[in-house]
Order: structure tokens, then C-alpha cells, then sequence
């Protein structure tokens, strides 16, 4: 017969640990992306994006100023459909 004891309060410490870690990452998450920013997340060079990808029908591209940004859920599910048509 196997027996297994499990300390309460190490299993409760790691949880608060990993839930913590998990929670700090959401608030890390951005609402928008800059032009950095994907090309960071698609691993694709700013050159191939601008060619290839950003000016394509349907691909939410806002302006602010000069500066080119992206509404990060809108351009992440873009990106998903885009790519298996790519």
C-alpha cells in the first residue's frame, strides 16, 4: 500500500506563488502593440510585416500621430487567421 502525505502549507505557498506569477504576466499584457512590439511577438523583422502584413484588408491598423499602433487581441487574432492563409 502507498501511503502519501502532502504538507498543507507548501501546497498553498506554491499555489499563491504561481497564481501571483500568472496575475502579474495578465497585468503585463498590453491593449496595444507598437510596431516593436509585433514584430517581438510574431518573430518576424519590422521590414516583413510592413511588406507583408500590416496594410493587408482587415489587419487593425490605427495611427496616433506618427506613431503606428495596434489593438492587441484584434491584431493577435488577425495574425492567427492571416498566417494559415500566408
Amino acid at each position: 500500500m502507498i501511503h502519501i502525505e502532502v504538507d498543507p502549507e507548501f501546497v498553498e505557498k506554491e499555489f499563491k506563488a504561481a497564481l501571483k506569477k500568472r496575475l502579474d504576466e495578465l497585468e503585463s499584457e498590453k491593449v496595444f502593440w507598437d510596431m516593436k512590439t509585433l514584430a517581438q511577438k510574431t518573430s518576424m523583422s519590422i521590414s516583413h510585416l510592413e511588406k507583408h502584413v500590416i496594410y493587408q484588408q482587415g489587419f487593425p491598423l490605427h495611427r496616433v500621430g506618427k506613431k503606428r499602433i495596434f489593438p492587441a487581441k484584434e491584431a493577435q487574432e488577425f495574425l492567427l487567421e492571416w498566417v494559415k492563409k500566408y
